[in-house]
């Protein structure tokens, strides 16, 4: 046997001995029983805390629309902030229990985080406008709003960006810098107008009696009228016809299934009542007769 071997011999024997040292391996145990203790917890606060934010903002009947959008969006926000806090909380935990003090790479993270701040100006505006947007409650996740030329349903609102699909389905998203002006189309109650023609030989008191009827009619089927319908009366006498305008107020995200409905409601009832609408005539004329 060689001295090579022999050497090789002692070096794994050592190895051996200090591997299968008691004390190694009750310290290796115990760190992996902490590690396992660490993402136990971690899980178990994440499922106490989304549960919490759950039942503080739980949605119930009476709430307006309004409320449980803004409900829905705090909800996504706080569970996404309880989510990274725990992480670093765990991260930083972890590294303490295998012998890695955290102490020196918080120290770097704030001089790199420092020099990195000169170059991310667009970053921190975009933080700071995303915070305001959810403390101010300009709009909340669920909401038609107008941003620019872009307008759509509001998906998601983070401290980075903003997320908006818009009716053909494209996904926007938004810097929170770049809103500087948005229109909030879903925070009131939304206008109606509906023009109903009529021919010009017809008796517009009647035409405008048999309206108010039928609005009364709309308003006690449809809850989501807030105000009228109401009768305005003539509102353009047209080339071809005398335009009667019916105005209502609903809830938001409703006007236009409203106003189709209004628009066919009218429809049927100028049929029964014989009421006739202008339309356009195609006349041929032959010559020889």
């Amino acid at each position: 046997m060689n001295n090579t071997t022999v050497r090789f011999q002692e070096l794994w024997g050592e190895f051996l001995d200090r591997i299968l040292n008691p004390d190694l391996l009750a310290k290796i145990g115990l760190g992996f029983l902490q590690l396992a203790g660490i993402l136990i917890a971690g899980k178990m606060f994440l499922r106490l805390g989304n549960f919490v934010i759950d039942r503080l903002f739980e949605e119930k009947e009476a709430y307006e629309s309004n409320v449980k959008r803004r409900n829905k969006t705090l909800k996504i926000v706080l569970k996404s902030a309880l989510r990274y806090i725990l992480y670093f909380i765990g991260g930083a935990t972890a590294l303490e229990v295998v012998g890695v003090p955290i102490a020196p790479i918080l120290a770097g993270a704030g001089v790199v985080g420092l020099a990195v701040g000169f170059g991310a100006q667009n970053l921190v505006r975009d933080v700071i406008t995303g915070f305001f947007i959810l403390f101010e409650r300009q709009f909340s996740v669920g909401d038609y709003i107008k941003i620019s030329d872009i307008d759509g349903i509001v998906q998601e609102i983070g401290l980075r960006v903003t997320k908006v699909k818009n009716f053909d389905g494209d996904l926007h998203i938004i810097p929170n810098g770049k809103i500087e002006q948005v229109t909030n189309l879903s925070s009131e109650a939304r206008r109606v107008v509906v023009d109903a023609p009529i021919d010009y030989g017809q008796d517009i008191s009647e035409v405008i009696n048999i309206l108010k009827e039928l609005s009364k009619e709309l308003k006690a089927e449809y809850s989501v009228i807030k105000e009228g319908p109401t009768v305005q009366g003539v509102q353009e006498l047209a080339g071809s016809s005398v335009n009667i305008r019916i105005i209502a107020m609903v809830e938001p995200m409703e006007s236009w299934q409203m106003g189709r409905i209004m628009r066919q409601r009218i429809k049927e009832r100028f049929d029964e009542k014989g009421i006739d609408i202008p339309y356009n005539h195609l006349v041929l004329i032959n010559k020889e007769d």
